[in-house]
């Protein structure tokens, strides 16, 4: 029965078996992880060919030795694999080290400096410098503009994308110079920016004539399902809409070969990956391109990415279906909670009673199960409802993982009962 239909007699009970089942469950030890998005070992696997390449041939397409200086831009075997996916002209991507992350990081700070093309002057002078976050959102891109003093503006993140009136809303403050996104499986509802909602954003008249949509396309060949969800073409929807500035593009194979040895991306307009490289020349003489070599080989072509992919795939979907499935038998019945069921990405979104959710992380804690802080899907850590809670399935398992949910749904009961009856 709903915990609305019940008692207080009935909660106090629903109370006391589950006190009693975390107690158990807090008795056997465990020691379980589920605070990132991390492959496991068995994915990591799939590209275990990578450690013998690239063989004795250490010379590009062009004949060029990688394991010497240079080649800002990276190899263009490499970028003629991504490109296609980025959605971006060969020629205005640029390849790099393993975490698109540092792109990020270095295009804020580039622009903190510098400005962007368009800009009348560095960003840093200005008297404050604002980005629109939609939430729920990536921990990582709040916390870099945290680290910088950027000051975050929250919009509601609907399953189609930022709510365009509060984006159109945000733009009109000079101030605002940009936006995250990532418009395929977002992190963490999995939800996919339409191409209606794209059109709108690579259109919007800003405050900011240098506003920039910082599109972090980290899933985008990350399919859960037989559904192969495409990605708007939002450097194409800036360039009809008369911005062909206004979008920068992330992605990375962290998550399709070794986690922390792969290649990043940026692919921009033509001012935009100028502007890039003549700072990042600064900083680096060029990448490692011999990394770079043996992704280009291991993955062959696009068609090589979707086949690992979709090798990818058949270990994650039944995590997520078990995710799934476990919170349906235990928490449906309740009413206590909501769930997202994405058909891509790295997540699931779990949304318990409001005022629970850092009670719910303690109690996960207190059994051996550690999970992301409540509220790390929202900048500085402030879910205004306390509710969110990030549920990582890939690393942990498939036995593993289905006690840590157990753990989840089991605190979950315990914390939505205990709030009932303080109410």
């Amino acid at each position: 029965m709903s915990l609305d239909d019940l008692s207080r007699d009935q909660i106090q009970t629903l109370l006391d078996e589950q006190t009693a089942a975390h107690r158990a469950l807090k008795d056997r030890g465990l020691k379980l992880d589920l605070t990132r998005g991390k492959p496991s070992p068995e994915q990591l696997d799939l590209s275990n060919d990578l450690l013998s390449l690239p063989g004795d041939d250490f010379a590009d397409a062009g004949g060029v030795d990688t394991r010497n200086y240079g080649g800002l831009t990276g190899l263009t075997e490499i970028r003629e694999i991504f490109a296609p996916i980025m959605q971006v002209p060969v020629e205005q991507v640029v390849a790099g080290d393993n975490a698109s992350l540092a792109m990020m990081h270095d295009n804020l700070v580039f622009a903190l400096f510098h400005g962007v093309p368009g800009s009348e002057q560095p960003w840093g002078v200005e008297e404050s410098v604002k980005f629109i976050c939609p939430v729920p959102g990536y921990d990582r891109h709040f916390a870099l503009l945290e680290e910088y003093g950027i000051e975050m503006v929250p919009v509601p993140l609907n399953e189609d994308g930022p709510d365009v009136d509060a984006v159109r809303e945000a733009v009109k403050d000079p101030a605002v110079k940009g936006m995250w996104l990532v418009p395929t499986y977002s992190n963490p509802t999995g939800s996919v920016v339409s191409e209606a909602v794209a059109a709108e954003l690579a259109a919007l008249e800003t405050a900011a004539p240098d506003f920039r949509i910082f599109w972090d396309n980290a899933y985008a060949v990350h399919h859960l399902t037989d559904e192969q969800t495409k990605t708007a073409d939002i450097l194409g929807l800036c360039v009809a809409s008369g911005h062909p500035d206004r979008a920068v593009v992330f992605a990375s194979t962290s998550k399709i070969t070794f986690a922390g040895s792969g290649v990043c991306f940026l692919g921009s307009s033509p001012d935009n990956v100028a502007w890039y490289l003549s700072h990042l020349g600064k900083r680096t003489i060029g990448p490692d391109k011999v990394n770079q070599l043996r992704h280009a080989r291991h993955l062959k072509d696009v068609d090589g990415v979707h086949a690992l992919m979709d090798r990818h795939r058949a270990i994650l979907a039944p995590k997520f279906e078990a995710v799934v499935s476990i919170l349906d038998e235990r928490l449906a019945p309740h009413g206590v909670a909501s769930w997202t069921e994405p058909k891509g990405g790295y997540f699931v979104s779990l949304d318990v009673v409001d005022g629970t959710a850092t009670r719910v992380i303690e109690l996960t804690r207190e059994a051996g199960v550690a999970m992301t802080p409540a509220g790390a899907a929202f900048p500085y850590g402030d879910d205004p409802r306390d509710r969110n809670i990030r549920i990582a399935p890939s690393y942990p398992s498939p036995d593993e993982l289905a006690v840590a949910i157990d753990v989840l749904a089991t605190s979950v009961l315990i914390a939505a009962a205990e709030h009932a009856l303080a109410g």
